[in-house]
């Protein structure tokens, strides 16, 4: 039985059908049912998410491999950023050890240090260290900007072409490898084909190509056929304007200052590709995926 966090998301929704069509038991921990669509009806259900301890202890039983994918880039109402991918990471390691689980596949994010300018970054450092340290077979995949077509972010930067300028945050000069949510889950899935031992192993995920911030959103752009300049907003306008939407709309707010700022910091690997050929997996480029020529690398 394999336990599944973050089914929901963009790297679940890629893996979980791949499990369910290779014939893996899945079980996953989700807070709704209704959002894992048709594959609901077949896994098994464990209710429950981040914020509740205890039912990580529930949905452990008779588990032997734990996937880890779910996170938190925004405080919830039930946990902040810290709680929810740090602390609670710590909590699920350890009812995984209790549960006698043999394998623990975790995802973090490159550049996750504990003296990282986002609170993020220092919670996944934070995770990825407790992670390391159990005493459990473990796995993390460190990885650049996941994307997938029609994913929030994605789906944000087209909504902003609609506008007779596209709005971006700062410079633009942030530097990432952005992979294929579809990649990332062949990834995991490679990975867990391979015997379970005591190791502790991790992998860099990246794509094929280095491309700026102001770069991936010329190329969504282009993909979405709106040829529009770019409206460069200065980084601390952008900071205060997204603080005082957190301030008057709290948990609703469209846009964080936290999620922003992740677009800030770059996100690369001098390994390039070659964790994810090592599983067999060979990314494509975002301009493959969305069916345009790339633009020149940064």
């Amino acid at each position: 039985m394999l336990l599944l966090t973050g089914a929901t998301g963009l790297v679940g929704s890629a893996l979980l059908p791949r499990l369910v069509a290779g014939g893996t038991r899945v079980r996953c921990l989700v807070r709704d049912p209704k959002r894992l669509g048709a594959e609901r009806v077949r896994v098994q259900i464990a209710l429950g998410d981040l914020s509740d301890p205890p039912s990580f202890r529930n949905a452990m039983r008779g588990v032997s491999t734990v996937v880890h994918l779910a996170a938190a880039i925004r405080d919830q109402p039930a946990g902040s950023i810290e709680e929810l991918n740090g602390i609670a990471t710590w909590r699920m390691v350890e009812a995984a050890e209790r549960a006698g689980v043999k394998r623990f596949v975790f995802f973090s994010a490159l550049g996750a240090t504990a003296h990282d300018r986002t609170r993020f970054l220092r919670a996944k450092a934070l995770a990825e260290d407790a992670v390391s340290s159990a005493g459990i077979a473990s796995t993390t995949f460190a990885c650049s900007v996941i994307y997938a077509p029609g994913d929030p972010w994605l789906t944000l930067v087209e909504r902003l072409s609609l506008l007779p300028a596209a709005v971006m945050s700062g410079s633009g000069r942030a530097l990432f490898q952005p992979i294929w949510a579809d990649d990332v889950a062949a990834c995991v899935e490679a990975s867990l084909s391979r015997p379970v031992g005591e190791r502790v192993e991790r992998f860099e995920l990246a794509g094929p190509e280095t491309l700026s911030h102001e770069a991936v959103v010329r190329l969504v752009l282009q993909a979405a056929g709106h040829d529009r300049p770019l409206l460069r907003v200065p980084v601390p306008v952008v900071r205060g304007a997204l603080r005082l939407g957190e301030t008057l709309l709290g948990t609703k707010a469209p846009a964080t200052w936290d999620e922003a700022e992740l677009l800030e910091v770059s996100s690369t690997t001098a390994r390039g590709t070659r964790d994810a050929e090592s599983l067999g997996v060979v990314p494509r480029s975002m301009g493959e995926v969305l069916g345009i020529a790339a633009p020149a690398a940064a």
